[in-house]
């Protein structure tokens, strides 16, 4: 009974958060909403060097367990958090672009990048904000905001009000997340 309710909490508060985003979301690995593709969205692009449109990447369960490794399926569709400095990418000063590891999104750019100390990759900005979506996250027994990718809505990290200058935030992403990209 305590599963139910707390998959009924689930839906409704993310229908919820979305409404109030404005974005019409559909939860990862839905297919059941009303028969509709997925919906159009803008999002910036690195290799086009602009906005570009693209669809919402809506997959099952059993095909993302198909596509990701174990722990980017856990830390993407289950919300889960690798240890910290133990990921591919915290501490890589390569030039770059980091990008959804499950749907190619483009999320960060190394110039945004910095060394925050936690053991995860940490930036002060994602690439572009329609790239992102936050979300609140109660679990936990904490009050943080949740990052996910606006395209396929994989879990990605979360982002805390107390990075440098010029934004003041740190979106702490995990590596499992993200797949790095180098620039010429």
């Amino acid at each position: 009974m305590k599963a139910i309710f707390r998959a009924v909490v689930l839906l409704i508060g993310t229908a919820f958060f979305a409404a109030c985003d404005g974005q019409a979301t559909t939860p990862a690995g839905d297919h059941s909403a009303a028969g509709k593709q997925p919906a159009s969205i803008r999002l910036y692009s690195a290799a086009a060097k602009g906005y570009v449109m693209s669809e919402r990447v809506i997959k099952s369960e059993a095909e993302w367990r198909q596509q990701l490794t174990p722990e980017q399926y856990h830390v993407t569709r289950e919300k889960g958090t690798e240890p910290a400095y133990s990921g591919a990418t915290w501490n890589n000063h390569e030039k770059g672009i980091y990008r959804c590891v499950c749907c190619g999104n483009d999320l960060y750019s190394s110039e945004h990048k910095y060394e925050s100390g936690t053991g995860w990759p940490s930036f002060w900005q994602p690439i572009a904000p329609e790239n992102v979506t936050t979300r609140p996250d109660n679990s936990l027994f904490m009050k943080r905001t949740e990052v996910v990718c606006s395209r396929c809505d994989a879990h990605l990290g979360h982002v805390f009000e107390d990075g440098p200058k010029p934004t003041g935030l740190r979106y702490c992403m995990n590596s499992a997340a993200m797949t790095f990209i180098t620039s010429p």
